[in-house]
């Protein structure tokens, strides 16, 4: 037995499934060129969204660098509060990284986290580090290295967004942070 049925339909499945892998690599070729273009500028309509940030490294200016790194309008004030000032008493440089990001990302346009940290990589590994644990922060409500993590949010982490429809979030966090990683007593 073969997966290629034998009426002579296969070769129209074979061509619209190429359509559609064509279609498919044109769209991501022009969301790049978008993305990319003008010189590593983000095109002049994206620009004025985020050229308003607020100056110097304070919370006004942690959640507009957080609602650019995040592509969210908006957070929970408490909340947010919560992770900048978590955040400030894990890195004592934490409000010029911010202050340094949000004008770095003013020069470079509003792109993804995962983008602003590999090109950061390269030219700022420092504020590359920053972005990762504003992204740990919000996405999984954890600020610090192992074996000093402080959980500043659980049931709202926003790893949780994608299946809140679906998914009953847990109200509570069962244990210390990786809890799950350690082997069992008595095991």
């Amino acid at each position: 037995m073969t997966d290629v049925p034998e009426n002579s339909d296969a070769h129209h499945v074979v061509t619209y499934s190429a359509a559609r892998r064509a279609w498919v690599l044109g769209a991501c070729a022009a969301a790049a060129a978008l993305a990319f273009g003008g010189a590593g500028r983000a095109p002049s309509w994206i620009v004025p969204a985020f050229a308003d940030a607020p100056a110097g490294g304070g919370l006004d200016a942690f959640l507009a660098l957080s609602q650019r790194l995040t592509g969210r309008t908006g957070f929970d004030a408490v909340l947010g509060k919560r992770v900048y000032d978590s955040l400030a008493k894990s890195d004592s440089q934490f409000t010029q990284h911010v202050a340094a990001l949000n004008t770095w990302l003013q020069g470079h346009g509003g792109v993804p986290s995962d983008t602003v940290t590999q090109a950061l990589q390269v030219e700022q590994p420092v504020l590359a580090k920053a972005v990762s644990a504003i992204m740990r922060a919000w996405y999984l409500g954890l600020v610090g290295d192992m074996p000093h993590v402080n959980v500043v949010a659980y049931e709202k982490a926003l790893m949780f967004d994608p299946v809140k429809d679906v998914l009953t979030i847990p109200s509570y966090c069962r244990d210390v942070p990786f809890y799950w990683a350690q082997k069992p007593l008595g095991a």
